[in-house]
């Protein structure tokens, strides 16, 4: 019996239709005739695993990582990010971005520092944004892609303030809640040589890209710690010797002129709208104020900054002095 005979014609070619899909977008440069290509090979090829920003080793105190990674947009913010050294670990650019200098800033810094550079279209930098919480983000056809934060252990950064040339100088967070304060204290902190920050793991605002825009870049080196209990870790800074001082309105005393300020100190700022927690307040050796004229009240982050200020000017002046 003869094999029946396949309905199927024969499978037809595509003749030559397909032809520019196969060869690709003309004008697109081989990878090793790009900018940035032989930075990122050298850098691969010394790469060794690294802790983030904040969490150099030395103390063997433990460490805690944050949950989440996020997704920094712009150009500038992400020209600033990486000058400034914040751990990333990709680069999206979009894959038609016209000439700019930040564009080939970005990709020569990542490229340096062994962080991955992609090229994507601008429809998957849109949808990335989106699943990230940031819909509609202006990124301008560069996005980085961050390493989750590693916090100090509170232990840890008391270690490396006893060991720092200057004395003892961190500022605690109770309850503060706003992003853009913790950059702000960050930022002040950094430009006042504090030796870090201290906050708590619940109710308080965390390392995060709104807290990386406000601080300048100074938390890709300032270190910051976590504590599961603020109120012991302040009792546990007492009992190595630093005295803390609480901001409130009505304190005891006045910043200026302070006379803890040239010695072993952690300053607290209370949160945005109820200021300092009891427990946090009765662990203060002293509650100080700002003198101020009509406003009720200060902004912690400038609270902080003023306070931060005054003790940098009474400990200059001390050392001055002697």
């Amino acid at each position: 019996m003869p094999a029946k005979k396949s309905k199927k014609g024969p499978t037809k070619g595509s003749g030559g239709k397909g032809r520019r899909a196969l060869e690709g977008k003309s004008g697109t440069l081989p990878a090793e005739q790009r900018h940035w290509y032989e930075g990122k090979q050298r850098a691969k090829a010394a790469r060794r695993p690294r802790p983030a920003a904040g969490s150099e080793p030395g103390t063997g105190a433990e460490r805690r990582r944050s949950t989440d990674s996020d997704l920094l947009v712009g150009r500038n913010p992400v020209v600033e990010a990486l000058r400034a050294g914040m751990p990333a670990t990709r680069l999206f650019l979009a894959n038609s971005l016209d000439s700019d200098e930040r564009v080939t800033e970005a990709a020569r810094l990542a490229g340096e520092s062994g962080v991955d550079v992609v090229e994507v279209t601008r429809a998957e930098l849109d949808r990335r944004c989106e699943s990230n919480g940031q819909p509609g983000a202006a990124h301008q056809g560069l996005v980085l892609q961050v390493r989750p934060y590693q916090y100090w252990s509170a232990e840890g950064l008391l270690e490396r303030a006893q060991e720092a040339d200057t004395p003892p100088l961190i500022v605690a967070l109770d309850g503060v809640t706003d992003p853009h304060n913790l950059g702000a204290i960050a930022r002040s902190a950094a430009a006042f040589d504090a030796h870090g920050l201290l906050i708590p793991e619940r109710r308080s605002a965390g390392v995060n890209m709104t807290a990386w825009k406000t601080s300048a870049g100074t938390l890709a080196r300032l270190p910051v710690a976590q504590a599961t209990n603020l109120t012991r870790a302040l009792e546990t800074f007492k009992k190595a010797g630093l005295f803390v001082v609480g901001l409130d309105a009505g304190g005891d005393t006045v910043i200026p002129g302070l006379e803890l300020a040239t010695g072993p100190l952690v300053i607290v700022v209370g949160s945005e709208g109820k200021g300092l927690s009891r427990l946090v307040r009765e662990a203060c050796d002293v509650v100080a104020g700002i003198p101020i004229g009509d406003a009720e009240s200060l902004n912690a982050s400038v609270a902080a900054g003023v306070t931060l200020y005054e003790v940098s000017r009474l400990r200059n002046a001390a050392a001055d002095a002697s």
